[in-house]
């Protein structure tokens, strides 16, 4: 049995869950939601006067990089809780030892069902997202300057969250592996909002929070890099200096050193989550 066979029959298996129809329905309300707001954004009326196109569109880049979080939270959660069930799901309910009792490594199984999840997530991802940014574009006409690459990054993102979440249902139960995975998931992006305030204020100490919990975990970093692919140049001129505190504004693309070390870091995770596996018994 091949990595590639169990990542098909890891696919199968995720399609089943019941998990993925709660994805899919909040993905569908989210952009039934977002179509109908962003078609209001042109002509709306305010304080200082009738929102022009050029207005809208700043406004539409910003509001994408909102909507594209609760894209990224909606699969940070799915693929949290399809990876528990992979390891400590299948330990717990002796599918596992049905499926090492032949000839195949642990390793070999361990990858396929990683590439089963990565193949789901990252679909998800680019799908949802790309049919997001068609909204945005038919409802005010804004189109981000690098679609391909945010996608990229978000997809990237949630490899990063899956392969943390597959290394804890490798040590821990199948529920808290998601709840522990998802929950460091929204620490990362509060430390790095945190950060952008310090950094704002100028205040060192606290612009490391950031910092430190961009190279813990790379999810907040990868987030912020799609960030930058998706918002209008614009948007920096307009919201000023201090708009390092803004949570949904991102100044700068990601380097490729950083780049490097998010791929450095699902090779490293996966391969504690080899070892947890390989010691585990079954």
């Amino acid at each position: 049995m091949t990595a590639l066979t169990v990542a098909g029959l890891t696919l199968r298996e995720a399609s089943r869950r019941r998990v993925v129809w709660a994805l899919l329905v909040l993905t569908v309300v989210l952009l039934a939601l977002s179509a109908w707001g962003f078609s209001k954004l042109v002509g709306l009326d305010s304080d200082l006067g009738t929102m022009t196109s050029g207005e809208a569109r700043l406004v539409a880049s910003l509001l994408l990089n909102l909507i594209m979080f609760g894209m990224s939270l909606i699969a940070a959660i799915g693929t949290a809780f399809l990876a528990g069930p992979t390891v400590a799901g299948e330990v717990e309910s002796g599918q596992a030892l049905a499926l090492l009792a032949r000839p195949v490594r642990r390793s070999a199984v361990l990858f396929g069902k990683w590439l089963g999840l990565v193949a789901f997530g990252c679909g998800y991802v680019v799908l949802a997202g790309l049919a997001q940014i068609l909204v945005v574009g038919a409802a005010v006409g804004y189109w981000p300057p690098s679609p391909a690459a945010g996608l990229a990054l978000l997809a990237a993102q949630t490899v990063v969250l899956l392969t943390l979440a597959l290394l804890l249902s490798s040590v821990v139960s199948t529920m808290a592996s998601g709840i522990v995975a998802v929950g460091l998931f929204g620490a990362a992006w509060v430390a790095g909002v945190v950060g952008g305030i310090g950094g704002a204020l100028g205040n060192e100490g606290v612009e490391r929070v950031g910092t430190v919990s961009r190279v813990l975990l790379p999810t907040d970093g990868l987030w912020r890099g799609a960030m930058n692919a998706f918002q209008d140049p614009v948007a920096l001129v307009q919201m000023g200096p201090g708009e390092g505190g803004f949570p949904f504004l991102s100044d700068a693309p990601l380097t490729p050193a950083y780049l490097a070390w998010a791929a450095l870091w699902v090779a490293v995770v996966w391969g504690l989550t080899a070892l947890s596996f390989q010691r585990r018994d079954i």
